[in-house]
């Protein structure tokens, strides 16, 4: 398990980055659960975890200030390319995300991203419409009350 390679995938800067520092916590067919601490130091957070919904294309993840008490979660859309020879899972960033507060409240962004890409030619059509599907997905957890069917996932784990 520990030898899967994570890469993370961005349109808008364009990158991919091995993730070489995240922690494998635990990976099934279905997810993957890491744990990290940020890339580039930050102010409002210092490390925290992430589930990968493989089938879901989304990735949630729990963002730690450095005292170690929760600012939000973060769900970003992504699109997963699995390469079992290789051994990798690269999640590229399809851009809208949604942060959930600890007090509830929910924040949808970085549609204008997605848009920007889309006319810049970055995402196919096909990507476009699954973002936007995978995105309605998330919020329906959301909006109906389900989100901790999605929380469970880490909670389970003491993340």
């Amino acid at each position: 398990m520990s030898d899967l390679k994570l890469y993370r995938k961005r349109l808008i800067p364009s990158e991919c980055i091995l993730l070489k520092d995240d922690i494998l916590i635990s990976q099934t067919e279905d997810l993957v659960i890491t744990s990290w601490k940020t890339l580039n130091p930050k102010i409002a957070f210092s490390h925290g975890c992430s589930c990968y919904f493989l089938k879901e294309g989304f990735k949630i993840s729990k963002f730690y200030r450095q005292d170690g008490s929760l600012l939000y979660w973060y769900c970003d859309i992504v699109e997963y390319a699995h390469d079992e020879q290789a051994h990798t899972l690269t999640a590229t960033d399809l851009l809208a995300d949604v942060i959930v507060y600890p007090d509830g409240r929910t924040k949808v962004v970085d549609l204008d991203e997605l848009a920007q890409a889309f006319e810049a030619g970055l995402l196919t059509g096909e990507q476009m419409a699954a973002a936007l599907r995978q995105l309605n997905h998330l919020l329906t957890y959301i909006y109906k009350d389900k989100f901790d069917q999605l929380q469970i996932q880490l909670e389970s784990l003491g993340l």
